[in-house]
């Protein structure tokens, strides 16, 4: 794909799709390990903040698949979530980097899958929508 075409369904490139797809699927993943702890009585406000990040992205980050907008607008989407997940990381990490389950550790390790795939959302998409403004307007870039 040439730089600065998008996705004619998507309005996202295939890297930005991508990464958004295991960004959604790691917030799934979490969202159901996160969920059955809940369910067998675990308590915490760590467990729950987590559980709500990974509600929320599971619920609104479909939509970074489906808006077909200008490159680059979706950056403040990208950003929010990848403070949230950081946040996520940091509570799972000094929570379970220590423990004997592999569910949590598996929860640890998606959470942060999801927010390293973020991370990268935000440079491609500050790079592909900031950065070089001439490649969207068909000048040359040298």
């Amino acid at each position: 794909m040439a730089y600065g075409e998008t996705r004619a369904r998507t309005g996202l490139t295939t890297f930005l799709l991508a990464s958004s797809a295991l960004v959604w699927v790691s917030a799934v993943i979490v969202l159901g390990i996160l969920a059955y702890y809940v369910s067998t009585g675990w308590k915490g406000d760590h467990i729950i903040y987590e559980l709500v990040i990974a509600v929320l992205t599971t619920a609104f980050f479909p939509l970074a698949f489906f808006l077909v907008i200008s490159p680059g607008s979706i950056l403040l989407f990208n950003l929010i979530f990848s403070y949230l997940w950081l946040v996520a990381v940091s509570f799972t990490a000094s929570d379970w980097s220590y423990s004997h389950s592999n569910l949590l550790l598996t929860a640890e390790a998606f959470s942060f899958i999801a927010f390293f795939f973020l991370f990268f959302n935000i440079l491609y998409d500050w790079h592909y929508g900031f950065y070089r403004p001439a490649a969207r307007s068909g000048r040359a870039v040298v």
